[in-house]
Parts: structure tokens; sequence; C-alpha cells
């Protein structure tokens, strides 16, 4: 039984998954920094501030809908600034080095040469 565990956790797409949950978690701070210090300051500067304050109250009980917008334009701030300042970017530099790396012609191997000059002498005949 502790073979298995054993050979679980050291698989390589637990191994692989745990790694992404930790750079996940510390990616998130970086994210969460960049919205707060940068993009957030910019849209109080055009007017608007991302916090909402709209509620209503029932029997009084206090509901505040302001929370729940705010948390939707908190994450579409987040999305837009992982969107245009990584994704987009690394997008660009995959594409970058894999049109590199496909740019070089690949040199045959001597067997298929071989093969190719017996195919063109076999279509001559």
């Amino acid at each position: 039984m502790l073979g298995e565990f054993k050979k679980f956790v050291l698989r390589g797409d637990v191994v692989a998954l745990a790694t992404g949950v930790i750079i996940a978690g510390a990616f998130g701070t970086i994210v969460d920094a960049l919205s707060k210090g940068l993009i957030e300051p910019s849209l109080s500067l055009l007017g608007s501030n991302p916090e909402v304050a709209f509620g209503f109250e029932i029997r009084g009980i206090h509901f505040d809908i302001g929370v729940i917008i705010s948390a939707m334009i908190s994450f579409l701030i987040t999305a837009a600034v992982i969107f245009f300042f990584i994704v987009k970017p690394s997008r660009a530099l995959m594409k970058r080095l894999i049109t590199e790396e496909t740019a070089a012609p690949a040199v045959p191997s001597p067997d298929v040469v071989l093969l190719q000059e017996i195919r063109d002498l076999l279509a001559q005949k």
C-alpha cells in the first residue's frame, strides 16, 4: 500500500499539478498588485470608482448587491490584466520561438536520402 502511495505521489502529473497550484498562488499576488496598484488608480483618474455601493433592505435584513457588482468588476479587471499583460505577450513569444524553430529546414537522415534516390531511379524506368 505504501508503494502505491509513493507511485501516486511521484507521478509526473501530480507533481506538475502541485507545482502549478503553488505557482498560480504566487502569480495571483502579482496580478492583484498590478490590478490594485495600476489599473484601479487609472480607473479612478477617469472618474469612476471600481467600488459600487448598492443594496436594499427587506424586513431589517440588508442585501448588498454592490459587493457582488464590485466582485464582478474586480474579476473583469483581473481577467483583463492576465489577458493583456500575460497571455497575449506569452502567445507572441511562443509564436516567435516556434517560427524560429521551424524556419530551419530539417536535414533528412542518410536512410531517407537513399530511399529518395531509389524512388527517383524507379520513377525514371
